[in-house]
C-alpha cells in the first residue's frame, strides 16, 4: 500500500504542502554546514538567474579557468524562480517541510527531484555513503480550503519552534521562515505576504506571532491531520 500522500495530483497555480524525511528516519542534516548547503540550493533554485550578467562575465578576457567553470555550472543549473513560490519552510534534523505554490502542473516534481538529487550527492560525498537519503518519494498534500491555507504555515513553524525549545536552543536553531513572517529578517526567495494578509500588523492579539504561539484547538488538529508525518 502506498505511503500516505505519496500519490499526487498536481494542478496549475496549486498550493501544496511538500515534505519528506530521511530513510529509516535517519538524520539528513548532521551539522550547520548541511543546513547552510541545503538553504543555498533553495536560494539558487528560487532566485531569478542573471543569465545576461553571467554571459557578460564569461566574456571577460582575464577570467580564470576556475571562475569560468563556476559560471558555466551556474548557467546549466536548473532554476525555478518562474515556476515555484515558496511561502514557508522549516528544516528539521531528519525531515523538511515546504509550503509552495506552483505555476505549472509539473513544476513541483521537477523542483523537488532536482533539489533532492543534488543534496543527496552532497551528503553522500561528505559522509562517504551511497544510496538513497530519503524515505521513498516525497509527499505532497494539495491545499484546497482557506483553513488549510492559514494553518499550514503555523504547523510548519511550530515544528521548528518546538524542536528549538526542546533542545534549549535559540529560535533560529532549526532553520525556518518564521522570522520572515515576524518581519525580523527578510530573504528574497520566501514569500509570506499571502498568508500575512489574514493577520494584523497593529493589533498584537491578532498578529501572526499570537496565532502561532496560541494553543491548538480540536478543530485545528483535525485540519492539520493531513499535514502530519506518519509515525
Amino acid at each position: 500500500m502506498p505511503a500516505r500522500n505519496s500519490i499526487k495530483q498536481y494542478y496549475e497555480n496549486g498550493y501544496y504542502h511538500i515534505y519528506n524525511r530521511g530513510v529509516e528516519k535517519r538524520k539528513i542534516f548532521l551539522d550547520q554546514q548541511d543546513y547552510s548547503v541545503f538553504l543555498s540550493y533553495l536560494r539558487e533554485y528560487l532566485l531569478p538567474k542573471d543569465e545576461k550578467g553571467l554571459y557578460e562575465k564569461l566574456g571577460e578576457v582575464d577570467l580564470s579557468s576556475r571562475e569560468r567553470d563556476k559560471i558555466i555550472k551556474t548557467l546549466r543549473l536548473n532554476n525555478f524562480s518562474d515556476e515555484i513560490t515558496l511561502l514557508a519552510y522549516c528544516l528539521m534534523p531528519n525531515h523538511f517541510h515546504f509550503f509552495v505554490k506552483q505555476k505549472n502542473s509539473g513544476s513541483i516534481d521537477k523542483f523537488i527531484n532536482s533539489l533532492g538529487t543534488r543534496y543527496t550527492m552532497y551528503f553522500n560525498k561528505k559522509y562517504d555513503r551511497v544510496g538513497s537519503l530519503y524515505q521513498g518519494v516525497y509527499k505532497a498534500v494539495r491545499i484546497t480550503e482557506e483553513a488549510q491555507f492559514i494553518y499550514l504555515s503555523k504547523y510548519i513553524h511550530k515544528q521548528a519552534l518546538s524542536s528549538s525549545r526542546l533542545q534549549g536552543e535559540a529560535l533560529e536553531a532549526q532553520p525556518s521562515s518564521y522570522k520572515d513572517y515576524l518581519g525580523e529578517k527578510s530573504v528574497d526567495w520566501v514569500f509570506p505576504q499571502e498568508v500575512l494578509l489574514f493577520f494584523s500588523k497593529f493589533d498584537t492579539t491578532l498578529s501572526y506571532r499570537a496565532f502561532v504561539t496560541e494553543n491548538q484547538t480540536e478543530d485545528e488538529l483535525i485540519i492539520l491531520d493531513k499535514f502530519t508525518l506518519e509515525t
